[in-house]
Parts: C-alpha cells; sequence; structure tokens
C-alpha cells in the first residue's frame, strides 16, 4: 500500500493531485480544513500483478536423436548434456555372460535371431579355444534344428536337443567343468502364460542366466513392455540384433530402459564377425550416425 499526504488549496485541486499522483484507484482515507486550503490523505492499495512463470520446457533433443523415436522421458533425459554421458546414466551396460558359471539361454520373440545369434556365440568360443556345449529347446518350428545343427557340425561341436526341463537337464548333466554352455530356446510370446511358463521352467531346470534377443526396430513402447514381460521371467541382458539394417533403435532402448544390460549387438550376418560390444560410446555413435547404418562399421 503506498500512502500519501496532499495539501491545496481547496479539495478540487487535493483530488486532482491524488488521481495525478496515484491514479483512479487511490483510495481517500481522511480529509481535513488546514490553515491554508485542505490536507487529504489518500493510499493506493492494489494488488501486486501475479507473475507469470513461463513452464521450463524440457530441452529438445538434437535432430538425429530425435529420429529414433525414444520415449519421450528417455529423449528429454538424453537431450540434457552429451550423449555417451546420458546413456551411460539412464541405461544398464554389462558384459554379457559367457555361460562358464551358468548356462546362457537366448530367449525372445520367434523370429528375432536367437539361432544365429546362438551360432556367433558358439563360433565366437571356438576361436577363443573353448568347445561350449550347445543345446536347442526348439522341436516345433520347422528347420530350426538342422539351422543351428548346420553351424555346429562346422564348428566340430554336438548339439543336444530337448524340449522338456528334465531333457534339458540330464543333456547339460555331462558338461564339463568350466565348459560354456549356449542354449537356444524356442521363440516365446512372454504375454502368453503357457508360453512363459515353459520358458521359465526350462530355465530354472538348468539355472540359465537368460538373455533377451530383440530385434531392432520394433515400436518402442511394445519393445518396452515386452522387455519388462521378459524380465518378469528372469532375464537380465539384452542382446538386440539387426542393427545392420535398423533406421531407428527407438526400440532397443526402450528395451534396455525397461532395465535390461546392454552388452552386445548383432551388427551384420557373419558368424564370426556380426556380433559387437556395445558401451556408452558405441551406441552414441550408432544414435547419432546416418540414417541407414553400415553392417560393416
Amino acid at each position: 500500500m503506498r500512502l500519501r499526504l496532499f495539501q491545496a488549496a481547496g479539495m478540487t485541486e487535493a483530488m486532482a493531485a491524488v488521481r495525478a499522483e496515484l491514479g483512479p484507484d487511490a483510495v481517500i482515507l481522511d480529509s481535513r480544513r488546514v490553515k491554508g486550503g485542505v490536507e487529504v490523505t489518500a493510499a493506493l492499495d492494489r494488488a501486486a500483478e501475479p507473475v507469470v512463470v513461463a513452464p521450463v520446457a524440457p530441452p529438445l533433443p538434437s535432430p538425429s536423436l530425435a529420429r529414433h523415436n525414444l520415449p519421450a522421458a528417455l529423449a528429454a533425459r538424453l537431450a540434457a548434456g552429451p550423449l555417451a554421458e546420458g546413456l551411460a546414466a539412464a541405461l544398464r551396460f554389462a558384459p554379457l555372460p559367457d555361460g562358464r558359471t551358468r548356462p546362457l539361454m537366448l530367449v525372445g520373440p520367434p523370429g528375432a535371431g536367437k539361432t544365429l545369434s546362438c551360432a556367433k556365440l558358439a563360433t565366437r568360443a571356438v576361436l577363443g579355444g573353448a568347445a561350449p556345449l550347445v543345446a536347442s529347446t526348439d522341436g516345433l518350428r520347422a528347420g530350426a534344428t538342422e539351422q543351428l545343427a548346420a553351424f555346429t557340425r562346422v564348428l566340430g561341436l554336438s548339439l543336444a536337443v530337448a524340449t522338456e526341463p528334465e531333457m534339458l537337464a540330464r543333456a547339460l548333466a555331462r558338461r564339463a567343468a568350466g565348459q560354456p554352455v549356449l542354449v537356444d530356446s524356442a521363440g516365446c510370446d512372454p504375454f502368453d502364460a503357457v508360453q512363459a511358463a515353459w520358458l521359465r521352467a526350462m530355465a530354472l531346470a538348468i539355472g540359465a542366466e537368460m538373455v533377451v534377443v530383440m530385434p531392432a526396430g520394433l515400436d518402442p513402447a511394445e519393445a518396452a513392455e515386452t522387455a519388462a514381460a521378459f524380465m518378469a521371467l528372469g532375464a537380465r541382458h539384452l542382446l538386440p540384433t539387426r542393427l545392420d539394417g535398423a533406421r531407428r533403435l527407438g526400440g532397443v532402448l526402450a528395451a534396455a530402459a525397461a532395465g535390461l544390460a546392454l552388452g552386445e549387438a548383432g551388427i551384420g550376418p557373419g558368424v564370426a564377425d556380426g556380433l559387437s560390444s556395445v558401451d556408452p560410446a558405441w551406441l552414441a555413435q550408432r544414435l547419432a550416425g546416418p540414417l541407414r547404418m553400415d553392417s560393416a562399421a
């Protein structure tokens, strides 16, 4: 409130002075006659105008990042600073288990690339001087076992086929101490209770570590939901495939943001060189790269 005392020869002059000084909203609190004229006490009781604070818009992702159709919350988080640092803070990165301590079971929806990924991992183990025990639980899909058997024959490895938990446990009982074990599982819809229970039983029978194999290019929301469903079954790792042909990686990041750890990615069809280690710097380079990625990179 602003208070002012005005003196003038008459009320007319005093009121003119009040309006000139305080404006038309002034309130007369007191007036009295004094020697030489009148004295008026006036006040301006105007509420302070509200301060409008514009909402702070989240930082916009760069054009190269925006085209990947990332989940909004993740995109805003990654846009706040250097991309590699943001990825390291937002996602989990961990080396893919080698199947020595616990059998490594590749799980995922049908057609995700589990069999080829299993062949790649087996090839890498053989080139590193190990002879992994390879098993397949896919007894339904036509040609599934033969596809993996073709790779194991070239590598000089035997292939065990087991479609029930007890069969799989017996097949792996002949494993040598410290021998890596790689299990190629049948495609599973984790939202189907029967399929999910079967997969969980197979994994528990051998104490497997489940790695979700998921192709790049999926709708981000669907990828996140699928990742969460496999996590509920015990999976903790993610192996994305087809990064050589995918134009957008929003699905891969959405699946990782659900809680699966990134460690390897499929970057091409070659069994000897078709896998790449994944870390924040590597992934940042992929995200910021050209729209169509080079499979030879």
